[in-house]
């Protein structure tokens, strides 16, 4: 039995069923050090929080009454309704709840997104998603449903003291005309936790006004939740933008709940595609939410205890690499938000797939760079994608010291071969 041309697209190989399938197998052993999947830290301190608000809302029924009955295809109303007073509050935007829409997750959003945005139009034109930095998040490379759907480009790299380095844009490279259908940036990035500057994100959306297209703004580990940014940057919103924003960050990934922030139009299609798809998104986690808005808990959650403990958590990593790895070959990508660290080798001899392999095969998993440069031409031709490591940060300090090691190890063995 033969599957459509949609169903031979979805059982293909790709990078993030390879990603979640490593996080499932390695959660199963325990001698296992998973330094790859993107899972959050079990913060205790968020934990018990959130024990109490289930606690609370089993005792006065609220949480049966979320799962007793259906949301309207755009989500859970109370919750939107808090989000437009939380934004409004905070920054000022002007929304009302025609400006936001839940999904199940944000990558349902981006499958959503994407696939409004790029493939054939009516028109008998071809649009593409512009990703103008590349290394950029995994789970979009296959999101849209006809191929060749993304253009990337080379970021300019400065190298920067104590054996950082950081990307940037390269704006005299980006060409964007009428084959590009939108504009996409993760801020922070996954994988790299890069975070576009202020005037970065200025000059994208100048770009995208200027050719009528959306520029979407990947802010899942962003502010002003979950807050694992690092630097003193803006949160951007204006009706050319489309924001998208999770709870998985915050500590709530299996309750699968995507935000979107975007104009009216943009809001009543996904609604749309929501319907027709899902009926409504899984209303557990906005229901959750809702209280913490309420209470006025979750922003300084997120500023005082979130963003301090992934700060610290990243730094730790970064000390205890160069400590491990003191080679000059080796940078590190500046950690500026998220919950990863981009490990670059200069001149690694074998493959990030090599490496991967080898790390997996000693209970070490990791995720190779390769996976990252979607949309990138010759990709495969330049040295530098194939010489970087995505590494998360958050195992236990322990195992995080001992993967290292492991890293370390097998660095040293290529470098030797």
């Amino acid at each position: 039995m033969g599957y459509s041309l949609f169903g031979e697209k979805f059982t293909t190989h790709s990078g993030i069923t390879m990603l979640m399938d490593d996080l499932n197998i390695g959660c199963q052993d325990p001698n296992s050090i998973m330094l790859g999947g993107g899972n959050p830290a079990k913060i205790p301190q968020v934990n018990q929080y959130f024990d109490q608000l289930l606690q609370k809302k089993i005792a006065d029924k609220s949480l049966l009454d979320t799962l007793t009955n259906y949301d309207g295809p755009q989500g859970k109303d109370s919750f939107i309704n808090a989000l437009v007073t939380l934004f409004n509050d905070e920054f000022h935007w002007g929304i009302s709840n025609k400006n936001i829409v839940l999904t199940n997750g944000s990558q349902n959003a981006f499958f959503s997104l994407f696939n409004l945005f790029a493939g054939h139009f009516s028109d008998g034109t071809k649009k593409k998603i512009l990703l103008p930095l590349s290394p950029e998040y995994i789970g979009y490379a296959d999101a849209c449903l006809e191929p060749d759907s993304f253009i990337s480009y080379k970021p300019e790299i400065t190298e920067l003291e104590h054996g950082l380095f950081k990307y940037h844009i390269d704006f005299d490279a980006l060409e964007i005309n009428h084959n590009i259908g939108a504009i996409c940036v993760s801020r922070p990035t996954n994988p790299t936790g890069n975070v576009l500057t202020d005037n970065e994100i200025k000059q994208l959306s100048l770009l995208a006004k200027k050719e009528n297209i959306p520029l979407i703004i990947d802010n899942a580990y962003g502010l002003p939740f979950p807050n694992i940014i690092f630097e003193d940057v803006r949160l951007f919103w204006e009706e050319n933008i489309i924001l998208s924003m999770s709870l998985s960050k915050l500590g709530l990934p299996g309750a699968r709940c995507g935000i979107i922030v975007a104009n009216e139009e943009h809001v009543k299609a996904i609604s749309n595609i929501n319907g027709i798809c899902n009926l409504t998104p899984v209303g557990i986690g906005g229901s959750l939410v809702t209280d913490m808005i309420e209470d006025k808990t979750l922003l300084p959650l997120s500023k005082n205890i979130i963003k301090p403990y992934y700060q610290h958590k990243a730094q730790f990593a970064v000390d205890l690499l160069q400590k491990y790895i003191p080679s000059d070959k080796f940078k590190i990508h500046k950690p500026e938000g998220a919950i990863f660290l981009w490990l670059w080798f200069k001149e690694l001899p074998i493959s990030g797939k090599e490496l991967y392999q080898r790390l997996k095969n000693r209970g070490v998993f990791i995720i190779p760079g390769e996976y990252f440069f979607i949309g990138l031409q010759d990709a495969q031709n330049w040295k530098h994608a194939s010489e970087c490591l995505r590494m998360n940060y958050i195992a236990p300090e322990k195992d995080l010291e001992n993967g290292i090691k492991i890293i370390a190890e097998e660095v040293n063995k290529a470098y030797l071969d």
